[in-house]
């Protein structure tokens, strides 16, 4: 169990973000046409994980612009935007915005990601949501780099992320 802060008030996730050097957790979740994505579908490239509570607060929002504006430029990668919103509410939201680079998921249906990468958070009062986080997993499916935002309402540290893969 991993504790970060909302609002400067602590909460917990289901367990522990996975370290650098391990091998990341396969994991099913729901793209915006409801069919699933796993990280087995990305064998041979880079994935860059992009977790959040829900794409509709602030700083989900700007964190999914700019992870759009950096997958452009990032060649063998796909950027993951990852929560427990409903793929309906990725559709609307990157059609509204413009944001064509990203793949948007939704851990709706078995919360088999939130469990396996740990976060899933399990009290205060977005219990149920997933913790901000980055991950970046290579081309040989091991982690890179591995953020979980200390303060959820935080952006994550998007350099870091991205130099990783340079």
């Amino acid at each position: 169990m991993a504790t970060v802060t909302l609002k400067g008030n602590p909460v917990s996730t289901a367990g522990e973000i996975p370290a650098v050097g391990a091998q990341a957790p396969d994991f099913r979740l729901t793209r915006t046409d409801l069919g699933d994505v796993t990280l087995a579908d990305y064998t041979g490239k880079n994935v860059v994980l992009s977790v959040f509570p829900s794409v509709d607060t602030p700083t989900c929002a700007t964190s999914v612009r700019k992870f759009n504006a950096e997958a452009a430029k990032l060649a063998n990668t796909v950027v993951l935007c990852a929560s427990a919103d409903l793929p309906f509410a990725h559709k609307r939201f990157c059609g509204a915005e413009g944001l064509e680079n990203v793949v948007s998921a939704s851990d709706m249906r078995d919360k088999d990601f939130g469990t396996r990468y740990g976060l899933t958070i399990t009290s205060g009062p977005l219990a149920g949501l997933l913790a901000r986080a980055v991950i970046v997993i290579g081309a040989d499916g091991v982690v890179k780099h591995s953020q979980l935002v200390g303060e959820i309402g935080e952006e994550p540290d998007y350099a870091a992320a991205i130099a990783v893969l340079g």
